[in-house]
């Protein structure tokens, strides 16, 4: 059966999540700049200010989203990881796997304990399904399309399905149609203002994550 939300949320509980994320932010920056220095980059207030603000924003949002369910830290865990990714491959054209594959893995875990506690093995399978589809859907893209696809962007699709099928087909179909046009959008926007010579690696990550964020916190 598709994915309930668990109902509304104190305003005091949506601050204390959204601070949680913010905190959560400026420990992955520290861990981030110890495991890969090279793609971090050095820390600066406002660096680490902007990253932890817009990660309190997100993570304030799905406790709006969800309530007090018990997928709520899986979801938070997309949003500390995302703006992460989301701000290496804007500056490295890179999704680095000691991030992807931890977010998969992590999602997997946090999303089987919450379908064990409410009961929804079928959310998990769905999950589950909804990640190989859009990981093979990617792939096939990456493969025979010259959008600017790239392994890292692919390996990504993987993770968003894992959250998306946990709440339905629909956010499986909406999430990645969406990102790969958000994705087209910016490949072409790029070409025009580079007079028309289009790099050869555009970074679709942050298009792909904030889709899949905006299906997770915009669908029912």
């Amino acid at each position: 059966m598709p994915y309930t939300a668990a109902g509304s949320a104190s305003p005091l509980f949506i601050l204390g999540i959204g601070a949680a994320g913010a905190v959560l932010a400026l420990v992955a920056g520290v861990a981030l700049q110890r495991m890969l220095p090279h793609l971090a980059g050095s820390r600066t207030l406002g660096t680490g200010s902007t990253t932890a603000a817009v990660t309190f924003i997100l993570s304030a949002l799905l406790a709006w989203r969800f309530g007090p369910a018990p997928e709520l830290a899986a979801f938070v865990l997309l949003a500390v990881a995302g703006v992460q990714l989301a701000r290496i491959d804007l500056i490295h054209h890179l999704l680095p796997n000691k991030m992807v594959f931890p977010l998969l893995g992590g999602g997997l875990v946090l999303l089987t304990g919450a379908a064990v506690a409410q009961g929804a093995a079928e959310n998990l399978l769905r999950g589950i399904a909804g990640a190989v589809i859009l990981f093979v859907l990617y792939l096939f893209l990456a493969l025979t399309s010259r959008n600017g696809l790239g392994m890292g962007d692919v390996k990504l699709a993987a993770p968003l399905g894992l959250y998306l099928g946990y709440l339905g087909w629909t956010q499986v179909f909406y999430g990645g149609a969406l990102g790969f046009v958000v994705g087209g959008v910016v490949s072409v926007v790029t070409v025009l203002k580079n007079r028309g010579n289009k790099p050869k690696e555009v970074p679709y990550g942050p298009a792909m994550l904030a889709a899949g964020l905006a299906v997770i916190l915009l669908l029912p």
